[in-house]
């Protein structure tokens, strides 16, 4: 769970830092423009790269809830992070947005989903193809979960795990339609099509023999009677 809270400490961007060429010279100084949305205004921020990693990579991730504290000033504002932006080679995070928030009332997020158990059908030849990755929950912000888990060890070939087959978390609803299918097992369409040949060849291969004997009983039923 997000329980775990997380300082941070940011600048407010003035006018001389915004603009693309300003940014991109934050971002040589190993700062990170980004935005915190509160209740009824918007500051543009600036944040060191380090320090933000840092937070969001704790315990509860990116569903931490950070402590945003301006220069300055001395309140926090709760946050949750909201949407972030990475370097598409350098894998840096180069901008972001924080959502402030009320520790007392719901919020909606979005939660990654993963697969545990062993799943019966793989042992029969089966692939198992995770389907849906995220879904939806709303939960108070230090009750969304890191991600929820989904239990394939009863998913048989021909099987699917559902939203509706989650475990149910405390004070955790699930948003999306309980019929998405999260997991499925299947057997490769390749592997069903040698098996369904082999078979076939091999109903031939009894028809052929059965035509044989029954083709040398008639011969030698001939052979008897010119006898």
């Amino acid at each position: 769970m997000s329980s775990d809270r997380v300082t941070l400490e940011v600048s407010e961007r003035g006018a001389e830092q915004v603009g693309s060429r300003r940014v991109r010279r934050l971002r040589k100084e190993g700062l990170v423009p980004g935005v915190l949305y509160g209740k009824g205004s918007t500051r543009a921020i600036v944040v060191g790269e380090r320090e933000l990693r840092a937070a969001l990579t704790g315990a509860s991730g990116l569903h931490a809830i950070v402590d945003v504290v301006v220069e300055g000033q001395t309140t926090p504002h709760h946050a949750v992070l909201k949407d972030f932006q990475r370097h598409p080679i350098r894998g840096t995070i180069t901008h972001v947005d924080f959502h402030e928030v009320r520790l007392d009332r719901p919020i909606q997020a979005t939660v990654a989903v993963q697969l545990v158990g062993e799943s019966p059908g793989s042992k029969q030849g089966g692939i198992v193809q995770q389907v849906t990755r995220e879904i939806q929950v709303e939960a108070l912000p230090t009750g969304i979960p890191e991600h929820i888990e989904a239990d394939i060890s009863s998913l048989e070939v021909g099987g699917t795990v559902r939203i509706e087959d989650l475990p149910s978390l405390e004070g955790v609803t699930y948003l999306d339609d309980p019929q998405v299918v999260l997991a499925n097992c299947s057997i490769p369409r390749g592997i069903t099509e040698l098996e369904e040949a082999e078979a076939a060849a091999a109903a031939e291969g009894e028809e052929g023999e059965e035509t044989a004997e029954g083709e040398a009983s008639e011969e030698a039923g001939a052979e008897s009677d010119s006898e």
